[in-house]
């Protein structure tokens, strides 16, 4: 990997000719996802569109761009869910683009959507070739448009925004653009609460390159203050990087008028918190009581402990330590939440550093091989996710 004080930037259209075969084939990928989707739903008597703009959390954020903050639903048990629990970036896109076209609001939060998921896809090309080569930035973005819950990268919600802020955030990081990755991070932090893991990749790689700043000799004649630049753009984005998170809940604190912690209060709300593991351990575990609910229990199991293992997988491969920071701080929130324990696969969606090795293993065979290994997942894909939207889906 080129050291970033060396690499020089390329020209944007060298970069997307370069990231084509892996944008072409994600786009493929989802087009079967979403004509899958219409097929099955079509065949329910249901609407795709709907299904993609209209359910779950796809309405909180319509109604904080057409109507701001200050909605809430008090539940029967007393419990209190109030839409100051969605972050503002995507509402914020949602209301720009219904203000310059004739979308709804729901129809622009599908079209911020579909646009972020391609430049997520281009970010995890980017980020995938920095570390491991062109061919492994391919199967990278393939990988990621195959999961099963592939199809959320589609809807109206905020994964795919966050996706493609987190992925460009890293790659400016590994290429040393510190001011971009600080700005991303902090566009990141307005999108969602894993945000602070996009912050803590930022601030780790930061802290890390002063101690080698530090140990590097400079070149004959060359003076200590050449390094000012560098160090102050470092530190500039360790400033810039939370301020989109903090501000937000700062604001939030203030809104409630409950301080600093306004915002864990909203989350209690929602029965949402961050307890270790304990409660989705004890979920799991309650699983095997019965023997049809043991499948799932057996399932989660073997889930979780893939997902472990792909990160283990990745800290041996050393991987860059950005990656395995953020990949870390996505995976421990997303499984350590005490409750939505259907939509933790969804959460993952983010961490897609975990899915470098098995890019390294698929870029590793031939490509008639790996073009067939991809396909029939990407099938099985579509299908899975056309009966899980038009059932249960992600709450």
């Amino acid at each position: 990997m080129t050291h970033p004080a060396t690499r020089t930037a390329s020209p944007p259209a060298a970069a997307l000719r370069r990231a084509a075969p892996a944008l072409l084939g994600y786009a493929a990928v989802r087009a079967l996802g979403l004509l899958t989707l219409a097929l099955f739903a079509q065949a329910r008597g249901k609407s795709a569109y709907t299904l993609l703009t209209g359910r779950w959390d796809s309405l909180w954020y319509t109604r904080v761009a057409e109507l701001g903050y200050g909605y809430e639903v008090r539940l029967p048990n007393g419990d209190v869910h109030s839409n100051l629990a969605f972050f503002p970036l995507l509402p914020w896109l949602e209301r720009l683009l219904h203000a310059v076209t004739p979308l709804s609001y729901a129809g622009a939060g599908l079209a911020v959507s579909l646009l972020a998921s391609l430049a997520a896809a281009w970010g995890i090309f980017a980020v995938a070739e920095e570390v491991y080569g062109r061919r492994a930035g391919v199967c990278a973005v393939l990988l990621w448009a195959v999961l099963p819950v592939g199809i959320v990268q589609s809807m109206a919600y905020s994964e795919s925004l966050f996706t493609a802020l987190a992925a460009w955030s890293l790659y400016a990081v590994l290429t040393g653009r510190w001011l971009t990755a600080g700005l991303l991070a902090a566009l990141a932090g307005l999108t969602r609460p894993v945000g602070l893991a996009v912050v803590a990749a930022v601030w780790t790689a930061a802290i890390a390159s002063f101690g080698r700043t530090r140990s590097e000799t400079l070149p004959q004649g060359a003076h200590t203050e050449e390094r000012a630049p560098s160090l102050t753009r470092r530190a500039l984005a360790m400033l810039i990087a939370p301020l989109g998170a903090a501000g937000y809940v700062l604001w939030v604190g203030r809104h409630t008028g409950r301080g600093p912690l306004g915002y864990l209060d909203v989350q209690a709300g929602w029965r949402n918190g961050f307890d270790g593991g304990y409660a989705f351990a004890r979920f799991v575990a309650d699983k095997f009581t019965s023997f049809p609910s043991a499948l799932a229990g057996v399932g989660l199991v073997v889930g979780v402990g893939l997902v472990i293992w792909l990160y283990v997988v990745g800290v041996r491969q050393r991987q860059p330590l950005p990656l395995l920071v953020y990949t870390g701080a996505v995976t421990a929130l997303a499984l350590c939440a005490s409750s939505y324990f259907g939509s933790k696969p969804r959460l993952l969606l983010p961490a897609f550093p975990l899915l470098l090795p098995l890019a390294l293993a698929l870029a590793r065979l031939r490509t008639s091989r790996s073009a067939l290994v991809t396909g029939g997942v990407a099938v099985l894909s579509a299908v899975y996710g056309a009966f899980w939207l038009n059932g249960s889906g992600p709450p």
